[in-house]
């Protein structure tokens, strides 16, 4: 596993790098075929001062995306919530690939947001995100967006053979969008 430690108002001190390497680590007895992983440590300043030191891991394996975000008075402790959420959602995806390969032959249930990049221009978009995009039916695709913990996933259907978007309705249920052009 590929591990990247990167830190936004904050210095990564020798003893963090080395607590982040070794809880981050450990993740790859959960999920072994973990192909990156990131890490984003931030201090912000916020008026609550017990969320201001934030620990982000995003974990990229062949089929899917992890993500997990955690806050706390310290960052020791936010690692260590990191880690903790991600085992669950590590275990939560095993049991989902497990239950699938019972129901039909495995395909990727894959592609998700990679690094955002920020640009600094007078505009009203602050982030731009690229993802790499596998095919997959709407079911994978709401999988994956429970996976990530997000309202809407943008997908490419291998049904409809294009671009669609999937979300989570206030009901409960969920919705695909699926463009025309006009």
């Amino acid at each position: 596993m590929q591990l990247a430690i990167s830190g936004k108002n904050l210095e990564i001190t020798d003893s963090l790098r080395a607590y982040v390497e070794k809880k981050i680590g450990r993740l790859d007895r959960y999920l072994p075929n973990i192909i990156e992983a990131r890490v984003e440590l931030a201090v912000e300043n916020t008026r609550a001062a017990k969320d201001s030191q934030i620990a982000q891991v995003t974990l990229r394996t062949k089929h899917a995306i992890l993500r997990a975000e955690e806050a706390s008075a310290d960052m020791f402790a936010s690692v260590d919530a990191v880690f903790e959420k991600m085992q669950r959602q590590a275990d939560r995806y095993k049991g989902r690939r497990w239950a699938k390969r019972g129901e039909e032959a495995e395909e990727p249930i894959a592609a998700a947001a990679e690094e955002a990049v920020v640009e600094e221009q007078p505009s009203r978009i602050t982030r731009v995100k690229r993802f790499q995009m596998v095919p997959m039916d709407e079911e994978e695709a709401i999988d994956q967006m429970e996976l990530l913990g997000h309202d809407f996933f943008v997908f490419f259907n291998m049904n409809q053979n294009q671009i669609n978007v999937v979300y989570k309705r206030r009901s409960g249920d969920y919705a695909l969008i699926q463009p025309e052009m006009s």
